[in-house]
């Protein structure tokens, strides 16, 4: 599977456009092969262009920190990347001939929780909230926001839903099944 050339156009700029790429034009390959490597998986899912260009922002994002990191021209600090800079230890102040001194701290890293994929997240909810309150005006006998919140909010089966709405459960399955299309189908509009 490729990308289309529009994708790639797309990538293109957003790589170009990022604050990381001034100063390391030279990693400009890397850095789209990175993000190529990133988006395919999921780019053909996508059919919203705004919706696109926020996942290939923050997928062009993490892929320039990634690369940065790799050719260590970034170290990750406690809260954010910073550039580095070639040090002798000798000159560094800090330097000492005993490591009695020295401490070390590990923090651990939570990897599935970076900025950018939480961002992506955010976003998409948002999306689909925005989609299930339309859903929901649109039909509002079908009680969609009702039962999504008592659903995937509260944890309540289907059978439990069907008596809280006084529905049978193949009513409420049909529903919940219904309203996954409608908003399937609402990011492909």
């Amino acid at each position: 599977m490729e990308l289309a050339q529009d994708k790639l156009d797309l990538i293109e700029r957003l790589i170009k456009t990022n604050r990381k790429f001034v100063n390391n034009e030279d990693l400009y390959d890397d850095f789209f092969n990175e993000t190529c490597k990133r988006s395919l998986p999921i780019v053909s899912m996508i059919s919203s262009d705004a919706t696109l260009e926020v996942y290939l922002k923050k997928v062009a994002t993490t892929s320039i920190l990634n690369v940065l990191k790799d050719s260590g021209r970034l170290r990750r600090t406690h809260d954010s990347y910073v550039p580095t800079k070639e040090l002798l230890l000798e000159e560094s102040p800090a330097y000492s001939n005993t490591y009695a001194d020295i401490k070390v701290e590990y923090v651990p890293v939570d990897f599935d929780n970076n900025p950018e994929d939480s961002a992506i997240k955010n976003e998409l909810l948002t999306l689909v909230i925005d989609y299930l309150h339309k859903i929901n005006r649109e039909e509002p006998e079908k009680q969609y926001l009702e039962m999504f919140v008592l659903r995937y909010q509260e944890g309540m089966t289907q059978a439990e839903i069907a008596e809280e709405l006084d529905l049978s459960q193949s009513e409420v399955s049909k529903r919940l099944f219904k309203l996954m299309e409608k908003i399937r189908t609402s990011f492909n509009e």
